[in-house]
C-alpha cells in the first residue's frame, strides 16, 4: 500500500505567512471599504425629504391641489390698451420669442387675415412660445379687447368685443 500514490490537497497559500497575510487582508480590506463608503455616502448633500421646515417650506407642502378665488362680477372690466400694458406689452412691444411686435402691419397682416376669432383662441389657448392668456387675471372679453388693441394697431378693423346681455 505504501506504492499508492497520495493526491497533492494543497492550494494557492503554501506558507504559515501567506496564511497570516490572507487572513489579515481578508479583515481589513471590508472595514477599509466600509469606511470609504460610509465616508462618500455621507459627505453627499442630499436633504432628506421634508428636512425644510421653515414655515413657507411647510405651507407649499400642505397647499391644497385646488383653490376658489371669488372675484367681482360687476367690476369695471379693462379695455384692450389696459390689458396689453398689463400682460402682452412684455413680448409684443419688442418681437420677443417671435411675437408680432406692436403697430407692424407685415408681421400682423398674415394673422389679422385668419379673422379676430382665431386670433382670440390662439390668445387664450396659446400658440407657439405665447402661453394661454386665458384663465388669468383676466376674463376673456378682456383679453379680447387687447388682441382687437393690437391687431387694429396694425391695420385690422376689428370691433371692440362687447359684454354679453345677461337678459339675453
Amino acid at each position: 500500500m505504501s506504492d499508492m500514490h497520495e493526491e497533492d490537497h494543497t492550494g494557492p497559500i503554501k506558507t504559515p505567512v501567506q496564511l497570516l497575510v490572507t487572513v489579515a487582508i481578508s479583515f481589513i480590506a471590508p472595514v477599509f471599504i466600509i469606511i470609504g463608503l460610509v465616508y462618500y455616502v455621507s459627505t453627499q448633500n442630499k436633504p432628506a425629504a421634508g428636512a425644510n421646515n421653515t414655515p413657507e417650506a411647510v405651507a407649499a407642502r400642505l397647499q391644497k391641489v385646488g383653490s376658489v378665488e371669488v372675484r367681482d362680477a360687476n367690476r369695471e372690466l379693462k379695455s384692450g390698451e389696459e390689458v396689453y400694458k398689463a400682460q402682452c406689452t412684455a413680448c409684443h412691444a419688442v418681437g420677443a420669442a417671435g411675437a408680432p411686435k406692436f403697430s407692424d402691419a407685415g408681421a400682423w397682416g398674415a394673422r389679422i387675415k385668419t379673422g379676430y376669432e382665431s386670433l382670440l383662441n390662439s390668445a387664450l389657448k396659446g400658440k407657439g412660445a405665447m402661453g394661454a392668456q386665458g384663465g388669468g387675471d383676466f376674463e376673456d372679453l378682456e383679453i379680447g379687447r387687447a388682441v382687437v388693441y393690437m391687431a387694429n394697431a396694425a391695420g385690422a378693423k376689428f370691433a371692440d368685443p362687447k359684454k354679453a346681455d345677461p337678459a339675453k
